[in-house]
Formats: C-alpha cells, structure tokens, sequence
C-alpha cells in the first residue's frame, strides 16, 4: 500500500474528538484565571506577570514535544502518549486550581496547567497529517476547529450556566465561588474523557509504515547560517541595553523576562552559526533563521493581532467588573456577577467566530485574502475600542461580535496566506516555528502592558483592551505587506 486509506467520517470524528477536552481546559483557564489572581489577592498590575506561564509554556514545550513524538514509537503509538500524559496533568491541575490556598500556588498550577495542555494540543495538529492522506485533511482540521469552537462556548459559559441553576456564586475572603470550582471540576471530567476517548478508539501507523506511504515529506536541504551570529550580535546588544535601562530606572520586573529572552536569542543565533552538530535545536533555530519572506512579514501581523488576543484574555475581567460593574471588590456578588458575564462574553466570540467562519470564505472569493484579514482584524479592533464607550454590560454582546470575526480570521486567513510560500518538505517544521510568533507577542504583552497601563493610563485596564483594538487596526494594516498567493485558497482550503 503506497497511499493512505481514506477513514470514515466517524473515525475522523473519534481521532478529533480529544479536542474538545483540549479546548474545555484552555476555556476555561482563559476566562476564569484573572478571577482566580484577583480573589486571591493579585493586584491589576500584577496580573500579566503571572499570565507570563501561558506563553511561556507554549514557547517551550511545543516544539520539543513535537521533536519528541515523531521519534517516540510505543504500545499506544507515536502521539497518543502525548495525548494522554498532558491529559493526566491537565486534570489535575484543574482540580487543585480553584482550591489553591494562596496566590503563589495558583501561578505554579497555571504553569503546570499550560505545559500540560500544550503536551497534548501540539501532537494534536501532527496526529491529522499522521493518519488522514492529503485529500481528507481539511476535514480533519475542520473538525478540530469544530470541537474547538464547541468546547470554548461550553467551558466559558459553565460558572454562568451553574450560578442560574443555584450553586453559590460567592464566596468568603481569599477563597474561590463554588461556580468557578465546579466548572474546573466538570471540565477536569471531560477533557479526560474526551482524550481518552480518542486514545482508545484509534490506532496509529508504525513508523516504517508510514515513512512508505508516498505523501510523506522530504527532508529539505539545511539552512546556511553562516551569518546568523551577525543577527544575534545584535540581539545581544539590544537585549543588555535593555537590561541596563530597566535596572536604572527600576521599572517593571516583567520587562527582565524581555531582555533576558532577546539575550538567549541572540546566543542561540550566534551559536548556530559556530555549529555543526544536527539535532533539535538547530533545525528549528536554522529554519526559524531561513524563513521565507512572506512569513517574515506574516510575523509581523501575528504579533499584532496575538498582542491584542493577550490583552484580551488577561484583562476583560478586571476591566468589565471596574468599569461596566463599577467594582473593585473582588468577594462581593456585584464583582462575582461581573466575572460571570465575562465568561458569557467569552463564549459569545467563539460562537461569533463559528459564523464568521460561513462568511468568510464568501469574503475571500469577494476581496480577497488580504483585504478580508484586514476588514476582520478592523472589526475585532472596533470591538475592543467600544469597551471604552459601552456602560450597559449587556451591549458587550455587540463588542463580541467584532471579537469574534477577528478570532476566526486569526485562526485561518494568515496560514492560508503563509501556506502557498513553504516548501512542502518543511510545512510541519515552519507551522511549528510559526507558533512562536503566536507565543512572543504573548510575552511581549504579559512584559509591558503593566507598564504602560501605570505611566499613561493610571492602571485603568479597561485601556489594555483599547490597546488591543489599536493593535488588530495595525494587524490589518500590516497585511497589505503580504502578497497575495498567486493561486488563492479559500478559508475553508487553508483550514
């Protein structure tokens, strides 16, 4: 057999179905965390600081487990491990979370709460090229965006949906509602169930077999980074000064983790070039060198729509409860109500995002690729800056409207653009390396977004949610860079 054989719709229903506990748990860590900080004593200004796990993790651990799982080969196969130790983890951590004593205790959990979902998630995207052959992969994806979409309404609506059906919504000093735990305790449930699931109800090709089939990749010629020191000289450089700057004028300990990462990049940089040994680390430092220049450009919006995504998630809770609420006080009901709505809120983009989704490959074949990520990013912008002017909470639905587009657009149009530009014997590899620019914006946000709110807004965080509107504005703005593929794919191809 020199091709794979096409699977039902069931059995692709099956090997994606683990998504939606993946999803569940990243829902529900996105919309309740913030809450969880402030409850226990977490300042607004402190709150990206502890948010750095999250991208952080994602930074680390994606590309070694994806190293990992294509060299492992055991009883349950290549990925499944993966799968099934990160559930374990995850599980766990959602248990403890909501009962952590104090604060210190919940930022480790989200440390090991991230790193353990990003275990599972990441051979996740390698499992439906694995398994499907070239024809049923959008289906695959597709059905992965689906669970992903499912599991985000249900998860962010959970502490909403318990406080109206009677479970106690606040709670005393320093301690969690019963709305927050029980949802971390139901969704404990279904992501390890749902993983299992997939585990047990599909099997993987051996590696021999799979490296027979003729869609299998081959392997690209290595990146010369001969000069690559020249660009980590400068990183160095940059990174110190930075340094410098920050201890003098003691500004803020999140900015540390800025400069120490621009310090170790430029290491790595200068290292590639001195070296010759194969492994992990070069490859992925070597194609990250060698990107195309489509992608290059393609970072540059992912850093300004992830910058917002970020000030989305770290920030909504404590700006609606302040502002939309009018309250600080984290153990009173009005609060408690307020970060109820937010999850509301949450689950109202995602169920936005599925719409927009229908439309926007009607947009594509009208405008383009281009001018539709533009015209998304523009309304998602919009509906952040309207958190400025909107007091009724109930009129945010309208806000989450925008969100929503821009979410699916992020999700879908910049790989549709990216895709066209890579070598297919490096697609995994640049999809990989494509996360980081996922993950630094990420950073970015957690390092300076405490600092800018403290000199020019007054730590008002209703205006990191306008920064984030004035970044999907420059998202879409800096998609005009990027060239138009010459043989366009709709949204629907590139998902």
């Amino acid at each position: 057999m020199t091709r794979k054989p096409e699977l039902s719709f069931w059995q692709i229903w099956n090997m994606c179905f683990g998504f939606l506990g993946i999803q569940f748990g990243f829902a529900l860590q996105n919309a309740n965390v913030s809450r969880i900080f402030q409850t226990l004593g977490a300042d607004v200004g402190d709150i990206p600081a502890l948010w750095i796990a999250a991208p952080f993790s994602g930074l680390l651990v994606q590309p070694v487990i994806g190293y990992l799982s294509d060299r492992t080969w055991t009883r349950l196969g290549r990925r499944r491990p993966y799968f099934l130790i990160g559930a374990v983890l995850t599980t766990l951590a959602l248990l403890c979370m909501p009962n952590s004593p104090v604060l210190w205790v919940a930022a480790g959990l989200l440390w090991i709460m991230d790193a353990s979902i990003n275990i599972s998630m990441e051979p996740f995207r390698a499992f439906v090229g694995d398994q499907l052959p070239p024809r049923q992969r959008p289906v695959g994806y597709a059905m992965q965006s689906f669970f992903i979409g499912l599991g985000s309404v249900v998860a962010s609506l959970l502490p909403w949906l318990l406080a109206k059906l009677g479970v106690s919504n606040v709670a005393g000093e320093g301690a969690i509602p019963d709305t927050v735990k029980y949802a971390f305790y139901l969704g404990g449930v279904v992501l390890l169930g749902s993983v299992l699931w997939t585990v047990l109800t599909t099997r993987e090709y051996p590696p021999a077999e799979l490296e027979a089939f003729s869609d299998s990749p081959v392997e690209a010629e290595p990146v010369d980074a001969s000069r690559a020191w020249r660009f980590g000289v400068v990183l160095v450089v940059a990174g110190l000064a930075l340094l410098v700057v920050i201890r003098h004028y003691a500004l803020e300990k999140e900015l540390y983790l800025l400069g120490g990462g621009l310090v170790l990049f430029g290491a790595l940089f200068s290292w590639l070039s001195a070296t010759r040994t194969r492994g992990m680390l070069r490859q992925v430092m070597g194609d990250l060198y060698g990107m195309p220049e489509t992608m290059r450009r393609l970072a540059v919006v992912q850093f300004f729509s992830w910058f917002a995504l970020f000030a989305l998630w770290i920030y909504t809770t404590a700006a609606v409860t302040s502002v939309q609420y009018g309250t600080t006080d984290t153990h009173s009901a009005i609060y408690n109500e307020g970060a109820n709505w937010v999850g509301v809120l949450f689950a109202a983009y995602n169920g936005f995002a599925a719409i927009a989704a229908a439309a926007i490959p009607w947009m594509v074949r009208r405008w383009g690729l281009r001018l539709s990520h533009l015209a998304n990013c523009w309304l998602g912008g919009a509906g952040l800056l309207s958190f400025l002017v909107i007091r009724d909470p109930q009129w945010l639905l309208v806000s989450m409207v925008g969100v929503g587009f821009a979410w699916a657009s992020i999700l879908s149009l910049p790989y549709a653009l990216l895709s066209d530009n890579l070598p297919a014997s490096k697609m995994g590899v640049y999809m990989g390396i494509f996360n980081f620019f996922i993950v630094i914006p990420q950073l970015m946000a957690a390092s300076v977004l405490g600092l800018l709110l403290r000199l020019f807004f007054h730590g008002q965080p209703i205006w990191a949610l306008a920064m984030g509107g004035a970044s999907l504005v420059v998202a879409g703005l800096c998609t005009l860079r990027v060239a138009e593929p010459s043989a366009q794919l709709t949204a629907a191809e590139a998902r």
